[in-house]
């Protein structure tokens, strides 16, 4: 808090608490921030660590003073403010920049807790650890959970509650960035849950806070008690310019043909992840080089943080099976596993090992070497029921029992056998089994499915399996199956991303990936989309969107979804290939074809009798990624990678591993691509009959607000009158008309070409409706929603009464435009169309003789005669400044009709591209 009016801060600008402190530290009246280190002497001890802040040149030194006298409990001083003694703010490199980390202001109940600032985006990290160990798992018990407030740009929710609701999709995807990396760098055998909160407080709209929130979770680990390896950090990689550039702006971010996110530590990468336009291999190696040098400054800067203020490792909650146990499992199973591990079908290996571990399970209790939990509890208990077992026993010598006790003989104690527990057998079978499986392909050569290292699995795939879709596509490689299907619709159908920026964001295209658990042959809960669905929906999203055409040349929204029907590895990458020939089969011109591959890798070869350099497989199965070191998915085409993504289950690899993975997952693309090619039935590389129709027309953007209207009247009636599915306007005067009929679309043209057409003095309008009369004339409707005056003088060459003794409401004339006024309003006229001979005897009658004149309106124009359509008349007026086009990258499906050409007041013609049930994109 600030200090009172007496003890005031000689500041002249606002100051604001509590993360940026730089100005209340110079303060002399402010209590000086200290370490928790306390000293032993009777004066005060000054930490050497030095502070930085914002002054001069942006950097000064703070010694934090060590007081003799505070106490654990004591958090305030004699003013009254607030003292944090255990306070350490710091800054450390990350990429061109530094960040600053502070600890032991916020938070400090937690294991530990870090706020990371990077320019004014401030990330809050916290990390505790539950008392006692949950029950042994083959499963790291981490949790981690990131979101992003919208206090942190001074906004609330826009919902109806005004608070954030459910994880969003983005925040899912930043969790699995701060997950991937760690769990590498947990030890086996540690149990105790351990949850990661971490929180975007404030965000500057510069500095993103994806990489910072990776940081500032490893800076928060290495500092609590989780007894991880090493400390970890996360950087992102920008091409801009041919420059590579770690953590670029998120300006900057936009013109970059590069979005790497690379995690590791300070020897090793652990997973990388990003997007780009077809990069080569050999930069993409680069860009990882340079995150990684980045990396690897921050995490040294970490491990330096954390060996002077980090908190003990809880080394002593690690819980490992007795080694004993790996010897009975082997002697039990080791010869029948090996045997198993070679069948090829998933469901028939998988049965047979789940039969061999409930036999070796069996076999150690009926030996006496598991604990039955049900009859004795668990294993903590067993000591002391021993203990209560001996208490019972009573040995009497012999020869001096009294009469009516019992005699209890001696009996020599077998030796107890040492008790393990069933997960404890579960847990070694496992380990034992991914040692046999990875034994047989260093020593072999050779897979569970019989295929060599850099063999593809058999690839099937068929277009137009669903009639009524817009595109679909069924992939098979081996027994990983997934269906895709694309469906086009307009803007509305886009899907809206509520972000920090503020303004709302809208994604044309969106690939949604579904795992249901019978793809795998099991029995599970449907709900909500996992983050494991939603990661995975993402790299495809992004390995398919550099191929996609330009809104102009494509206006249409695309949604992909892939459901795996059967999995056996590597589905995302299924969902790559499916899904791109499923936008070929929806007849979307993408600019090439993408296929995705999954690599593996068998790290320590040394211990199977290998020359020790790690073995790189392709296209690896679900046994081989569960088993296996590494999972290092890439997409794209012979030329580039489009996205990439690997997670690593050891302490990391190098670039030179990566090269190769690299190299090898290449030539697999090109195979992919290959018999991707040879799909039967192939795609149709056109427009779906059920697909919507989108014409795109270019009207005065002073017009826009008219067909709009007021509250969006105006485009509703248009909407309902002509029968089309939506109407999409934007400022620059571009319409966008969506429906499922040509009828339809040609309606919607005519209504809006007339509402925005401008008439000229002399344009002649055929076949027009009589809309009402009123005593000095009849208003004509010349075009859909365009109505003109035509006087009682102007019906006829004759005389008349009345409007009625001519014509009535709903006939059908010809009319001539004779005015236009100051106000706009039309004045039409019959008469000047009428024969000249009726004109000449009019002119006679009314006129005195040698008076006549000559009509000066026999140069006529005429726009649009078809009697088909009057209202398309008007619609083609053209005239300058607010010309009526239709665009020649319109996209339209075939009818099979012939082409709808129209007149204009200037001999222009319009065509329609409707040729021969083809999508013509010209």
């Amino acid at each position: 808090m600030l200090t009172s009016p007496s003890n005031a801060l000689h500041s002249s600008t606002p100051q604001f608490w509590p993360l940026r402190r730089s100005k209340l530290c110079r303060s002399r009246n402010f209590p000086r921030f200290h370490s928790g280190e306390r000293s032993s002497g009777g004066g005060g001890k000054l930490c050497s660590l030095s502070l930085l802040s914002g002054s001069g040149a942006g950097k000064f030194s703070v010694r934090a003073l060590v007081r003799p006298d505070d106490t654990d409990d004591a958090d305030s001083v004699g003013d009254g403010s607030l003292a944090f003694p255990n306070h350490v703010s710091v800054k450390i490199p990350f990429g061109n920049r530094e960040i600053l980390v502070e600890t032991g202001l916020m938070g400090r109940q937690a294991s530990s807790a870090v706020t990371v600032t990077d320019g004014e985006t401030i990330v809050y990290t916290s990390v505790c650890l539950a008392d006692v160990p949950s029950e042994p798992s083959d499963f790291l018990p981490l949790y981690v959970h990131y979101q992003e407030r919208f206090s942190a740009v001074g906004r609330t929710s826009g919902g109806f509650f005004k608070r954030e609701g459910r994880t969003k999709d983005h925040e899912v995807l930043i969790c699995r960035l701060i997950d991937r990396p760690l769990r590498p760098t947990m030890p086996k055998g540690f149990y105790n849950e351990t949850q990661i909160l971490s929180w975007v407080l404030s965000y500057d709209g510069l500095h993103a806070p994806d990489a910072l929130a990776v940081t500032s979770a490893g800076i928060a680990v290495a500092l609590s008690e989780v007894p991880n390896a090493k400390a970890i950090a996360g950087v992102r990689v920008g091409l801009i310019g041919g420059e590579f550039i770690v953590n670029p702006t998120v300006k900057e971010m936009e013109e970059s043909q590069l979005d790497l996110f690379l995690a590791g530590t300070d020897t090793a990468i652990l997973t990388i992840e990003g997007y780009s336009n077809f990069l080569p291999e050999e930069m993409l190696l680069q860009a990882v080089k340079v995150g990684q040098d980045a990396v690897q400054a921050t995490c040294i800067a970490i491990e330096v943080l954390a060996k002077k203020y980090g908190k003990p490792k809880m080394l002593d909650a690690i819980r490992l099976p007795p080694p004993e146990l790996y010897k009975h499992v082997k002697e039990l199973a080791g010869e029948e596993l090996t045997k198993a591990l070679q069948i090829k079908s998933k469901i028939s290996r998988r049965k047979a090992i789940s039969s061999l571990e409930e036999k070796v399970l069996t076999i150690l209790t009926e030996k006496g070497y598991v604990i039955d939990e049900v009859a004795f509890g668990t294993i903590e208990a067993q000591p002391d029921l021993l203990e209560d077992e001996d208490e019972d026993e009573e040995v009497v010598p012999e020869g001096e029992v009294d009469q009516g006790d019992v005699h209890i003989r001696p009996i020599p104690r077998k030796p107890i056998p040492l008790l393990f527990s069933e997960v404890d057998v579960k847990l070694v079978f496992k380990e034992v089994s991914s040692k046999l499986l990875r034994r047989r392909i260093v020593e072999g050569g050779k897979r569970s499915d019989g295929r060599t290292l850099d063999e593809i699995r058999p690839i099937n795939s068929r277009c137009g399996l669903l009639p009524r879709a817009h595109g679909s596509t069924l992939f098979t490689r081996g027994e990983t199956q997934a269906l895709a299907v694309v469906t086009l619709g307009d803007k509305q159908m886009a899907q809206r991303i509520d972000n920090l920026e503020g303004s709302d964001e809208y994604k044309r295209f969106y690939l949604q990936y579904t795992f249901p658990p019978s793809s795998v042959g099991e029995v599970g809960r449907i709900g909500a989309p996992s983050r494991r669905e939603i990661g995975h929906g993402t790299l495809a999203e992004r390995a398919l969107e550099t191929i996609l055409p330009s809104d102009d040349d494509f206006p249409y929204t695309i949604r992909v979804e892939s459901t795996v029907i059967e999995s056996n590895g590597s589905s995302s990458m299924a969902s790559v290939c499916g899904g791109c020939l499923a936008l070929q089969d929806a007849g979307v011109p993408v600019k090439c074809s993408v296929a995705g591959i999954a690599m593996g890798m068998v790290w320590d070869t040394e211990e199977f009798g290998g020359d020790g350099s790690p073995l790189i497989l392709s296209d690896i199965t679900g046994a081989e990624d569960a088993s296996g070191d590494m999972d290092f998915k890439v997409a794209g085409n012979e030329d580039g990678v489009t996205a990439f993504q690997m997670d690593i289950k050891v302490g990391g690899i190098t670039l030179e591993i990566m090269e190769k993975a690299l190299i090898q997952a290449k030539a697999g693309r090109r195979h992919i691509l290959a018999e991707m090619a040879k799909c039967s039935p192939p795609p149709t590389l056109s427009l779906s009959k059920y697909a919507p129709l989108i014409l795109i027309m270019k009207v005065h953007p002073s017009k826009v607000y008219s067909l709009i209207g007021s509250g969006g009247k105006k485009v509703k009636s248009i909407i309902e009158e002509s029968g089309v599915e939506a109407i999409d306007m934007q400022d620059d005067g571009t319409v966008k008309i969506m429906a499922i009929d040509v009828a339809s679309l040609e309606r919607a043209k005519a209504i809006i070409s007339g509402l925005t057409m401008v008439p000229s003095v002399g344009d002649i309008y055929r076949n027009c409706e009589i809309k009402s009369m009123a005593p000095y004339g009849a208003f004509v409707e010349i075009a859909p929603g365009r109505e003109g005056l035509c006087h009682i003088s102007e019906l006829s060459a004759e005389w008349l009464a009345k409007p009625e003794d001519a014509y009535k409401v709903g006939d059908r004339i010809d009319v001539k435009l004779i005015e236009v006024n100051e106000k706009g309003q039309l004045r039409l006229s019959v008469r000047a169309l009428l024969p000249e001979s009726e004109t000449d005897k009019d002119s006679q009658k009314q006129q005195p003789a040698g008076d006549s004149t000559k009509d000066k309106s026999s140069q006529r124009k005429y726009v649009n005669t078809s009697s088909k359509d009057r209202a398309a008349a008007g619609a083609s007026k053209v005239s300058s400044g607010d010309e009526l086009v239709l665009k020649k990258k319109d996209v339209r499906r075939a009818t099979g009709g012939s082409s709808d050409k129209t007149m204009n007041s200037n001999s222009s013609t319009n065509e329609e591209s409707l040729v021969n049930g083809e999508a013509t994109i010209s």
